[in-house]
């Protein structure tokens, strides 16, 4: 039981690659990537539920997600073409994303992503985005998943820079921290 949560996280990582693997939009695309999606829910859910959270279940959470977004980057860059502004912000947030990471691995010698609520809705909105492109056109819809994750990903370098511990369950800045304060950002 205790390792029900890990099991769905390393699913999420095959269903991730095997997404590379069929044609991007069809049936057997969507199942896998809803799988994907109800995974990502699933994991820490089911670890909070059934008191297993771990840090090699957060840590594998994090690598799930990170392959998976990837993986999105790899499949949808060809069919939405985004223009050069949307391409360096992503580039951007992807700087900011490694230095919060290089940050926590030179401070806590591990690697780290935080799951804080503004990554979580970052998750959530980089998940819906195929399904939003039948409503909206595809650059609005980059440009909003893009500003939460500027946010989100401000929001993780300033944690990861101002932290003495490492907290990967951090939900914001403005929420206590593991020591119950709440970080001062003057």
């Amino acid at each position: 039981m205790k390792a029900i949560p890990n099991i769905i996280s390393v699913g999420r990582i095959v269903l991730s690659i095997a997404l590379l693997k069929v044609e991007p939009l069809s049936g057997v695309f969507w199942i896998l990537y809803i799988g994907c999606g109800l995974s990502d829910m699933a994991d820490g859910y089911i670890a909070r539920k059934t008191s297993n959270t771990s840090e090699l279940g957060a840590k594998l959470d994090s690598i799930a997600d990170f392959v998976m977004i990837v993986v999105a980057v790899i499949i949808f860059y060809p069919l939405v073409k985004p223009n050069y502004l949307i391409l360096f912000w992503i580039l951007g947030i992807a700087a900011v994303r490694l230095l919060a990471v290089l940050i926590a691995y030179i401070k806590f010698s591990t690697f780290a992503m935080l799951h804080t609520y503004a990554n979580k809705l970052t998750g959530l909105l980089l998940f819906i985005f195929p399904f939003g492109m039948t409503i909206l056109p595809a650059n609005i819809i980059m440009g909003i998943v893009c500003l939460v994750a500027t946010i989100s990903a401000l929001e993780e370098f300033v944690i990861q820079v101002r932290s003495k511990n490492l907290d990967l369950n951090r939900k914001s800045i403005y929420v206590p921290n593991n020591e119950g304060q709440i970080e001062n950002l003057n």
